[in-house]
């Protein structure tokens, strides 16, 4: 077992992504807020120890945040909201950090690296 020097943010959608979501074709219209948050992407940030730490990182990372959201739901760039800023962010998701990374497993760390402009939803692996 080993402590990562990382911490963790998950953003989980809330009602204005889910009304976006919904709007965007036939197949998402039965989507919920609880589908949506069943399985939701964690991503790694620098180590943060207090709270007074995580309002300077969400605004350092909200940008890559929203997009990568946006991303995973709809690649047509031309559907994404305008006007998107860190009081969009929080209007459309609910954030939660996390301090304590902690690996568990005995496997090696893998880390492949996604260009958010690629399609394909292909990476680099090191």
């Amino acid at each position: 077992m080993s402590e990562i020097n990382r911490s963790l943010i998950v953003g989980k959608p809330k009602q204005p992504f889910l009304e976006w979501a919904r709007a965007l074709d036939d197949e998402s219209k039965e989507l919920t807020i609880k589908s949506m948050c069943d399985d939701s992407t964690v991503y790694l940030i620098p180590e943060i120890w207090q709270d007074s730490d995580q309002q300077p990182v969400l605004e350092w990372c909200c940008d890559i945040l929203f997009e990568a959201q946006l991303e995973e739901w709809w690649t047509d760039r031309a559907s994404w909201p305008q006007g998107r800023d860190l009081k969009m962010f929080l209007e459309w998701f609910e954030v939660k950090f996390h301090s304590l990374v902690v690996d568990l497993s005995d496997e090696p760390l893998r880390i492949v690296e996604h260009d958010l402009t690629d399609d394909f939803g292909t990476g680099t692996e090191h």
